[in-house]
């Protein structure tokens, strides 16, 4: 593990890059080689390449009400990112309820996003940077923490599923994040051994944190479910609105000069 680059992380949330805004039009144009030692960028989905609109919370809230399971909007904010089941545990647990109630809520709760996902909407610009990375010579893989029925709902009408190597959903692993499984998942579905090699991008604390967990360099999107000043409180390589403004950024030499 490569525990130098772990400590330089924290530095670098509030250094320059930080404030990197790119047009999601540079995005789209910024083709060329990958940046020095990169191989793989690891994306999250909700609030990084599709909208945010408050889909989750509000099927959550709707499935755990419906099931006798008390919990409040702000409460599930803190779990923005995580394993969706592992939040259903959490909240069946605090309020003294069987664990089978566990697998009738998780139910209700897909059954509920499917539904608000039919007409989902992808991030402005999410698609052209995904094209971008790709004429750069990088692998994509995205980590989720959807279940795989949900993700693949969603990749399908989206017919994004040509665009990543790797995919890897919660149920696919011991624990979602904080704890940094989904993103060795993924680095080893996608064929790379060296987190050096990797990146992640994410809209949650929780996306960072397993980021840094992992020794992976991580970029925070504030397009989704938590603030620009909430990121930057998480060690990552810096803060951008949306993940179009990503291939910009590497292209220019960004992840080299972080890397060295």
């Amino acid at each position: 593990m490569t525990v130098s680059r772990r400590r330089v992380l924290p530095a670098l949330a509030g250094a320059g890059l930080a404030g990197a805004g790119l047009a999601g039009s540079d995005a789209a144009h910024a083709a060329g080689p990958a940046p020095g030692g990169l191989a793989l960028v690891v994306l999250d989905v909700g609030g990084t390449l599709i909208a945010d609109r408050g889909e989750v919370p509000r099927s959550m809230l709707g499935a755990l009400s419906r099931h006798g399971v008390p919990v409040t909007a702000q409460e599930l904010s803190s779990w923005r990112g995580a394993s969706k089941r592992a939040m259903i545990q959490h909240f069946v647990r605090r309020a003294g309820k069987s664990a089978s109630l566990v697998d009738a809520v998780h139910a209700d709760f897909n059954a509920a996003a499917m539904r608000a996902y039919e007409k989902v909407a992808p991030i402005a610009g999410a698609e052209a940077a995904m094209r971008a990375m790709q004429a750069m010579g990088l692998k994509l893989a995205t980590t989720t923490g959807f279940d795989r029925p949900l993700y693949d709902a969603i990749v399908r009408r989206l017919n994004w599923a040509h665009y990543f190597a790797a995919s890897v959903t919660s149920d696919e692993v011991r624990e979602g994040r904080p704890a940094p499984y989904l993103l060795f998942r993924a680095m080893e579905r996608a064929g790379i051994g060296d987190v050096r090699q990797v990146s992640a991008v994410g809209d949650t604390p929780l996306d960072l944190q397993a980021a840094h967990n992992a020794a992976i360099l991580a970029w925070g999107v504030f397009s989704g479910a938590a603030t620009e000043e909430r990121l930057r409180k998480e060690p990552s390589a810096g803060v951008l609105p949306s993940v179009a403004a990503l291939p910009a950024v590497l292209r220019k030499g960004a992840y080299r000069s972080i890397c060295r």
